[in-house]
C-alpha cells in the first residue's frame, strides 16, 4: 500500500474531481531545462538528473509546470481547465528524502481571478481536511502588488527579481537593498567593467569572453541570457533605479503584516501618503478576501506579510501557505499561488491566468518531512 492509500489520495482525486478538475498524471521524466531556464542553476542540485547523451532530463520536482506543459499540448489550451494529480515527486534537499508524495491542484484560464484564488486555497484546504478536520493558519503575500508598486515607481525588473528571491531565502530587507557587499571577486572584475557601460557594448563584451571560453550554454541559457545576468549585476552593483525616496517606501511597505483586513487599510494609507496610485490592485486584495469569506475561510486565521514569498520564481499574485495551527514545524502542509506569466515562457502565445496548490501528503500524517513546493 502506498502512502497515497494510507493517506486518502483516491479520496483526494475524488473530491478534487467532484469539484470539476479533471485527473491527469504527468510524466514522470521532464526535460530538465525548463526547471533551470526558469529557476537558475541553484535549481540543479535539487534536480535528480538524468541524460541521453545529447539532453538533459530530471524526475519531475513538482507537478505545476509538467502539468502546465501538458495543458498547453491540449487542445484545451488558452481554455479554462482545472486539474488535479497525485503521486511522487523528486527533489533533493538536506536531510530530506529524495521522493516523496503529493497532490496538485491546478486552475488554467479564468479571468475572475480573485474569485480562483480563493476556490483554490479553500478547495485545496477541504480536500486536506477529509484525512481529518484540523485548525489552520494561514499565511499570505501578493506579489502582484509588489510587481505593481514596482511599476509606479519605475524600479528595473532585475530588482524585483531580486527582491522576491532574497525574501523567499529569509535574507533581510537591508541585505537584498544593498547588493554590493554579496558581489564576490570571481564577477567583481567583470562588473567593473561593465559599470557605465552601453548595453549592447556590454553585451557584446560577455559574449565575446564565453565564446572565447568555449562556453555555449549554462544550465539552458544562451550566452545572450548569461550576459544579460551579468548586465543586471552591474546595475544592482550600481543601485540604478533606486534612490532613497524610493527605498524608505520599500521598507515601509514590507514592515506591512497582520490581519488582512488591518493590512488593507495600512497599505492604502501607505499608498496615499506616497502618492503612489494602486486603489486597482487594493480592491482585487480585498475581494479576494470576500471571495475567501464567503468559502468559509475565517479571515482571522489569515495572517498577511507584505515580505511573504514563496521559493519558486514564477509565482505573479497571490501566494499562500498552510500549516497546521500550533504544530511545531515551520513547513507547510499546503503551499501554491498565481503565476499568470508562467504558461507564456513555457510557450503560450499570450498570457494564461493560472492559479495552483500543492497538497504535502506526509506532513498531513503524524510524521512528517517533504520539502516545498
Amino acid at each position: 500500500m502506498n502512502a497515497g492509500q494510507d493517506f486518502g489520495g483516491e479520496a483526494f482525486l475524488q473530491k478534487l474531481e467532484a469539484a470539476g478538475y479533471r485527473r491527469c498524471d504527468p510524466a514522470i521524466l521532464q526535460p530538465a531545462s525548463v526547471f533551470l531556464a526558469l529557476s537558475g542553476e541553484d535549481m540543479r542540485g535539487r534536480l535528480l538528473l538524468a541524460s541521453d547523451g545529447s539532453n538533459e532530463f530530471c524526475l519531475r520536482p513538482e507537478f505545476t509546470i509538467p502539468v502546465s506543459l501538458d495543458y498547453l499540448a491540449s487542445p484545451q489550451a488558452g481554455a479554462p481547465a482545472s486539474f488535479c494529480c497525485l503521486g511522487p515527486v523528486f527533489r533533493q534537499g538536506a536531510g530530506l528524502k529524495p521522493e516523496f508524495l503529493q497532490a496538485g491542484l491546478e486552475n488554467f484560464g479564468r479571468e475572475d481571478r480573485e474569485a480562483a484564488d480563493a476556490e483554490i486555497l479553500a478547495l485545496a484546504i477541504e480536500t486536506a481536511d477529509s484525512v481529518g478536520p484540523r485548525d489552520w493558519r494561514i499565511e499570505i503575500g501578493d506579489a502582484g502588488l509588489l510587481a505593481a508598486l514596482f511599476e509606479k515607481l519605475a524600479l528595473p525588473p532585475v530588482w524585483l527579481r531580486r527582491i522576491h528571491n532574497g525574501l523567499a531565502k529569509g535574507q533581510k530587507l537591508n541585505d537584498i537593498l544593498n547588493p554590493v557587499a554579496d558581489q564576490t571577486a570571481d564577477h567583481s572584475g567583470v562588473l567593473a567593467a561593465l559599470d557605465g557601460a552601453d548595453k549592447p557594448g556590454a553585451r557584446a563584451l560577455v559574449e565575446d569572453l564565453l565564446k572565447i571560453a568555449g562556453i555555449t550554454a549554462l544550465g539552458g541559457r544562451t550566452p545572450g541570457e548569461i550576459a544579460e545576468r551579468f548586465l543586471e549585476q552591474a546595475q544592482l552593483r550600481s543601485g540604478a533605479g533606486l534612490d532613497a525616496d524610493k527605498r524608505g517606501l520599500l521598507q515601509k511597505f514590507f514592515a506591512i503584516e497582520g490581519h488582512p483586513d488591518k493590512a488593507s487599510t495600512q497599505l492604502r494609507g501607505l499608498f496615499a501618503s506616497a502618492g503612489v496610485e494602486l486603489t486597482k490592485e487594493l480592491n482585487a486584495f480585498d475581494q479576494r478576501l470576500n471571495f475567501l469569506a464567503a468559502r468559509g475561510i475565517d479571515l482571522d486565521t489569515i495572517h498577511f506579510s507584505a515580505s511573504f514569498a514563496r521559493n519558486l520564481d514564477y509565482y505573479t499574485g497571490f501566494v499562500f501557505e498552510v500549516f497546521e495551527a500550533g504544530a511545531s514545524s515551520s513547513a507547510p502542509a499546503i503551499g501554491g499561488g498565481r503565476y499568470d506569466r508562467l504558461l507564456s515562457t513555457l510557450g503560450a502565445k499570450a498570457e494564461i491566468a493560472a492559479v495552483g496548490a500543492a497538497i504535502f501528503m506526509q506532513r498531513l500524517a503524524p510524521s512528517s518531512g517533504a520539502p516545498q513546493k
